[in-house]
């Protein structure tokens, strides 16, 4: 039985919620993201401390809204809320069930979105472990994902295609991103399976890019691994290409997949 105390302070993170969510787009992203058992969830994060106050929307998706919060142990997080009423699970199915670390789940709609959450919170942990610069993951529970917030005082990180990169600093990005696939394939046995300039942020401070977005990403011996490298591959090679950056596909086909040699 929760307590009148306990629900008191449900309802104060509920309107903290609703009070950061002012224009009409917003309020329909309130009904579609926070359905009970979600603000359960939250609330239950919230009670073991790892979120204190909420804070707006810095980025919605199809499947996904990411939210803003301050945690008084992590400092800045980024709360990933899968949405369990329009999330498109019947994509979510390819890269869940040929997944040999999810055999056997059930692929009602419910459970897929479920364990995709643990999907990304987990594909995020050994590509951090493989030493790729991505937001490091904290906790997931039901449908939300707690991670590092890439960016400052609520404002996230730049996405590469906006980021303004300079001519001269292209290769150097392009060969950083090159050795974070190679690792992630060699070390952390993951492919991203939808890498592009639009699944990777550039941290101002440092100039160098953060892989984000790992819900999709399967291990080497997904049926369709080699697809989805290619596909990598080429989203890569084309977003540098024009920069004027010299690339050859086969070359980093060859690169990343040198550890099967």
């Amino acid at each position: 039985m929760v307590s009148d105390k306990k629900l008191h302070r449900m309802d104060e993170i509920i309107d903290e919620f609703r009070m950061r969510i002012k224009d009409s787009s917003r309020k329909e992203v309130f009904s579609d993201v926070f359905d009970t058992a979600t603000l359960k969830a939250l609330y239950e994060l919230a009670r073991k401390g790892f979120i204190d106050a909420m804070g707006g929307s810095v980025s919605t998706g199809k499947e996904a809204n990411i939210f803003h919060a301050i945690s008084k142990e992590k400092g800045e997080v980024a709360v990933k809320i899968y949405m369990m009423s329009t999330a498109n699970f019947h994509a979510m199915k390819d890269y869940i069930i040929g997944d040999p670390r999810f055999v056997g789940i059930k692929q009602a709609k419910n459970d897929i979105i479920l364990a995709w959450a643990k999907k990304e919170f987990k594909n995020l942990q050994r590509a951090k472990d493989a030493g790729v610069r991505v937001p490091e993951p904290y906790i997931t529970r039901r449908n939300i994902l707690l991670m590092e917030f890439i960016g400052k005082d609520g404002v996230p990180m730049p996405q590469l295609k906006e980021a303004k990169i300079k001519q001269e600093e292209a290769p150097l990005f392009f060969n950083k991103i090159v050795e974070y696939m190679t690792l992630l394939y060699r070390d952390a046995k993951l492919i991203h399976a939808d890498l592009s300039e639009y699944n990777i942020l550039v941290d101002i401070d440092t100039m160098s890019p953060v892989i984000i977005d790992m819900g999709q990403s399967v291990t080497t011996d997904h049926i369709n691994a080699e697809t989805f490298l290619r596909r990598d591959v080429d989203n890569i090679a084309r977003f540098f290409k024009k920069l004027n950056v010299q690339v050859n596909e086969e070359k980093m086909m060859s690169m990343i997949k040198e550890v099967e040699k």
